[in-house]
């Protein structure tokens, strides 16, 4: 889809040559060409081709803050410290 898009681009520039080259042209005109027929609707078409993955992070981002209530994102909760296996040597007074 992004060939296409190029592929469009290509086009209105030659457009926009086209109409700021001719003799009843003018420069505003090339500019309102290339802004009207070509950013307006490129733009469109890479906002629409990007709506899966806005929403899968979305979904994503959702599902992280929704499972676990620990502020570092992880799932399961954090491990309870442990007595020492080895007990610490005491030296006599």
């Amino acid at each position: 889809m992004y060939l296409v898009l190029l592929a469009w681009g290509y086009v209105v520039v030659m457009m926009a040559i086209a109409e700021a080259l001719s003799p009843q042209g003018t420069v505003l005109g090339a500019f309102f060409t290339l802004l009207l027929y070509g950013l307006g609707p490129m733009a469109l078409a890479i906002y629409v081709m990007g709506t899966p993955l806005r929403r899968k992070a979305r979904r994503r981002q959702a599902a992280t803050a929704s499972g676990s209530g620990a502020p570092d994102g992880r799932a399961e909760p954090p491990a309870v410290p442990q007595e020492p296996r080895i007990p610490p040597v005491r030296e006599e007074p």
